[in-house]
């Protein structure tokens, strides 16, 4: 019986100004405990039927309104919140939530936007069960729906500027309303254009100089062994450290141990050699019976480690890289939970240094970089966007999915780049 809790690995909750977790299951059956990061406030203003809520500031500063009542708040604050008493909260805070008796079907009354987080929007916040039955559901069916008769428009319907609109509007029903979660699938040699842009970086590095790269979100290895062969194969003078990092313990494992099954690949649900030919397995690998094994000359030098993009303590024990790479896992988070989570990442790239991310919502990717200033390579953009065939299928009907770069938008050089390059240690400073 566990005593001791962690906040698990993806959001239970969330809403368009803040991401939360449920902590537990606790021993307790009538007390519900939260995590929760607010970057901009509760989406809406809420009244308990029975519940009593706590919350306890512990970084950050706002404001809730209780009952029409402004109470500013800061670090080290708790608020108590009788059940029957309208209240939201708003403003960029790390909150302790406390709910009792735990959250239950029909408790949560919404009444009305909180227009710090929600402005423009005509109709009323429909109660929590209504939303879920009549809301979520119902828009998720609909995407579906079109995915089926997507698939079947031919690219000379699908590229007209009226459908592909259309295609923008679906899209965004996913990536609000779809199920977010971990996702393990991944590939050799994923995508070939990104794979021979590292190799034309590393051209300019100095003979026999060390190179550290850091390829996060590394699944059971299949990207990090990529990436490494690619480099070792072109520069075998180089001494590369390579940190692959996941947060899959299972994962890790079978990344570090480096043998897979040619006809049943573990965890991913994809067939993890399909873009290999029969002469590039050969070169990676030893081949026994229905098992391959990476060489040694390829594993020689990967550090494997499980971690959090998402954690300040990930980033200081890798310390700075030359080159991070961190590829189709940010989409799978929330969105406020991406954003702090590529932030973060940067403060792995050394001056200098390049940052490679893709599978990632791109509105998230463009704004960061703009903040922090970084130097998009426009050396293979093109051909490293459309380089993963599998994301791209996804659009516009799963979250995940990557649109199709539109040189007709006038920021599209910055907004379809995947590969940076960080000026300066400011360009990873929040």
């Amino acid at each position: 019986m566990p005593y001791v809790h962690s906040v698990p690995a993806l959001p239970s909750f969330d809403g368009k100004g803040l991401f939360g977790f449920v902590l537990g299951p606790l021993q307790e059956k009538d007390l519900e405990i939260y995590y929760i990061e607010s970057d901009k406030g509760h989406d809406t203003f809420t009244v308990s039927k029975r519940a009593t809520r706590v919350y306890y500031v512990i970084d950050g500063s706002g404001y809730f309104t209780i009952s029409d009542q402004r109470y500013d708040v800061s670090r080290g604050a708790l608020v108590e919140i009788p059940p029957k008493v309208e209240y939201s909260y708003s403003g960029k805070m790390k909150l302790i939530a406390v709910s009792k008796p735990r959250c239950f079907e029909g408790n949560d009354r919404f009444t009305r936007w909180n227009p710090d987080v929600i402005q423009g929007e005509v109709l009323p916040p429909a109660n929590a069960e209504s939303w879920e039955i009549f809301g979520r559901r119902l828009i998720n069916r609909y995407v579906r729906l079109n995915r089926r008769l997507w698939r079947r428009l031919p690219a000379s319907i699908s590229n007209l500027r009226p459908v592909h609109s259309y295609g923008e509007l679906l899209y965004g029903l996913a990536r609000r309303y779809g199920d977010r979660a971990q996702n393990l699938g991944t590939f050799f040699l994923r995508n070939r254009p990104q794979l021979e842009l590292i190799r034309r970086l590393i051209d300019q590095r100095a003979e026999n100089d060390t190179l550290k790269v850091a390829v996060l979100g590394c699944s059971i290895g299949a990207e990090a062994y990529s990436i490494a062969w690619t480099i070792r194969s072109v520069r075998p003078d180089l001494k590369l450290i390579l940190h692959a990092v996941e947060i899959s313990r299972r994962a890790v494992e079978l990344g570090q141990c480096g043998r897979y099954s040619l006809v049943r690949p573990p965890l991913t649900g994809t067939d993890i050699f399909e873009r290999m030919s029969e002469i590039e397995i050969t070169d990676m690998f030893d081949r026994e019976d229905e098992f391959v094994t990476v060489k040694s000359w390829i594993r020689e030098g990967i550090k494997w480690q499980v971690g959090d993009a998402a954690e300040r303590k990930t980033v200081d024990t890798l310390g700075l890289q030359d080159i991070v790479v961190a590829n189709n896992f940010l989409c799978h988070m929330h969105p406020l939970m991406a954003e702090k989570s590529l932030r973060n990442i940067a403060h792995l790239v050394c001056p200098q240094g390049y940052l490679l991310v893709s599978g990632i919502d791109l509105e998230i990717r463009t704004k960061v970089a703009a903040d922090l200033g970084w130097h998009p390579l426009q050396e293979l953009l093109e051909e490293s966007h459309e380089g993963d065939p599998s994301m791209r299928a996804l659009w516009p009907w799963h979250y995940a999915g990557l649109e199709p770069l539109n040189k007709r938008r006038e920021d599209w050089k910055r907004r379809y780049a995947a590969a940076f390059q960080l000026l300066s240690r400011e360009g990873g400073v929040d």
